[in-house]
């Protein structure tokens, strides 16, 4: 059996050191020339650094077909990429920017965050990129990408965080919360590939265009990614809160707003399964729940927002309308299976 790896062996304490003169970026210079320089030595110290911890990967088995990329974030083999670029598969091929070939195992799968963990099987130590802390960035920072976007292997792009704090719907249905936008230029093959800082620090991973748009692209932020990488280091999968209950977002009328006291909308529960949590609390479908644990829940977003791991064995008070009253039941969440 492959032991499992150091589930700190990812932490920028791997990163080798920055090349000298490589945080010259922003420094104020006396000509345009200089600056434009400036930004090209900023941009291709980032490419130097980085680039040998990218690679290609494509799934294999059944699941063959795509290809994304990756990033090293340990030297004895932790490699990080998007859910949908495995596609399920349990194993994966990778191809380093020297061209070594490596076989690598799923350790865990994510597709809530779009996010999957895989561990190299490689001859000797990796070359690795660090994660940074992505609360630092702002808005018209600079960032670059690295991936094999349409097979062009080993790509760089450049451009600035165009925004922080977006959502974006995961392919499983539930929202990405914390996304960064920039305006670098991403392509297929470009998933699952760093999004990095002027420091070399990868700040985010690259996930999602928006066809049809230009300079509208989306990359998970690190602190998403060091979250869900630990979660499935330890357990194999990210813990999740589950109530058996599934809900849609609907509007509350106006006139039972002012009488209950809730939000201009809430969940519909629209179906419990038997047994579950909210069939043990006796929520019917139905009920709209506006509130859990005194928190607003106005949507479907919001209320699996509030289901994450902490909730898992806790009893939460799920304020509902039911019947045009409103009504308080305690529910207590299981852990979600796979």
């Amino acid at each position: 059996m492959t032991p499992r790896p150091n589930p700190h062996s990812f932490l920028s304490s791997n990163a080798k050191a920055l090349p000298s003169g490589f945080a010259s970026y922003g420094k104020h210079q006396d000509s345009d020339e200089h600056l434009l320089d400036a930004y090209s030595n900023a941009v291709a110290g980032v490419a130097e650094h980085v680039g040998p911890a990218v690679l290609r990967v494509e799934p294999l088995g059944e699941k063959r077909g795509g290809s994304g990329s990756g990033v090293i974030l340990s030297s004895d083999g932790l490699v990080l990429t998007n859910s949908h670029v495995v596609q399920g598969a349990t194993r994966v091929k990778l191809t380093t920017a020297e061209q070594l070939v490596l076989e690598a195992r799923v350790i865990g799968d994510d597709p809530h965050t779009d996010l999957a963990l895989l561990h190299a099987h490689a001859p000797e130590k990796l070359p690795v990129a660090a994660l940074g802390d992505s609360k630092t960035l702002k808005p018209g920072h600079l960032v670059v990408a690295i991936g094999n976007p349409l097979g062009f292997e080993s790509t760089v792009t450049a451009g600035v965080v165009s925004a922080l704090g977006r959502s974006l719907r995961s392919r499983s249905g539930r929202l990405i919360d914390d996304v960064i936008q920039t305006d670098a230029a991403l392509n297929p093959g470009n998933s699952g590939g760093p999004l990095v800082n002027s420091r070399g620090e990868v700040v985010g991973i690259n996930t999602a265009v928006i066809m049809g748009a230009q300079g509208i692209c989306f990359a998970v932020a690190s602190n998403t990614a060091n979250f869900v990488l630990s979660e499935l280091v330890r357990h194999g999968r990210v813990r999740r809160a589950y109530i058996g209950a599934a809900a849609q977002t609907m509007a509350i009328p106006r006139r039972l707003q002012l009488a209950a006291g809730t939000g201009a909308s809430g969940a519909m529960i629209t179906t419990i399964e038997a047994g579950s949590p909210a069939a043990r609390a006796g929520l019917l479908s139905r009920d709209i729940l506006v509130a859990l644990d005194g928190e607003a829940t106005e949507g479907v977003d919001d209320l699996l927002r509030r289901l994450n791991a902490e909730r898992i064995g806790k009893p939460m008070k799920a304020s509902l309308l039911r019947g045009g009253r409103r009504l308080d039941l305690t529910v207590t969440p299981t852990e979600r299976g796979q």
